[in-house]
């Protein structure tokens, strides 16, 4: 019976983000549907606990998609 609710209402798609210090070492891990405030917050493909006090990983970032028209975005060069 609970996955009929769950098909029927769904759950937001959670995703992981990671809070940097100044010297980009990984302070935090939350995760949320929504990213969290603060710009010291990037989003990352996954969590592991032997980042922490560490540099975060440059393959660990998610990268953004970019926003607005394509067409747009070709003609503006």
């Amino acid at each position: 019976m609970s996955r009929f609710w769950t098909s029927l209402f769904g759950r937001p798609h959670m995703r992981s983000f990671a809070r940097l210090d100044n010297q980009g070492r990984c302070l935090a891990f939350k995760q949320c549907a929504v990213p969290p405030g603060g710009a010291e917050w990037v989003e990352i493909d996954e969590i592991r606990l032997a980042w922490l006090n560490r540099p975060l990983p440059a393959s660990a970032r998610v990268c953004t998609p970019a926003r607005g028209n394509w067409v747009q975005r070709s003609l503006a060069a």
